[in-house]
């Protein structure tokens, strides 16, 4: 049975953040400036979720990072399509 993983507030919100804005570069990909600010946007997300205190706690293991990508990819992919 897999483990389940509560994340803190601000650390899921910063990862499905990064999943949309990767969305968005995705899509502007043509635009040289729309792309640049997208790209700061995953380094400063990608930095904050890396830094993140709950990795220096015992619920912060590398099971724990995947299952935060799978459960934040899945709210960014509901989101995109009741969006579109």
């Amino acid at each position: 049975m897999a483990q389940q993983h509560t994340f803190p507030t601000d650390l899921f919100e910063s990862q499905v953040a990064w999943y949309c804005t990767y969305r968005h570069l995705a899509e502007t990909a043509t635009s040289p400036s729309g792309a640049a600010a997208y790209r700061r946007r995953l380094l400063a997300l990608s930095a904050r979720i890396a830094a993140h205190p709950y990795w220096d706690t015992p619920a912060g293991t590398p099971a724990a990072r995947v299952a935060l990508k799978e459960q934040a990819r899945g709210l960014a992919l509901s989101l995109d399509r009741s969006s579109g």
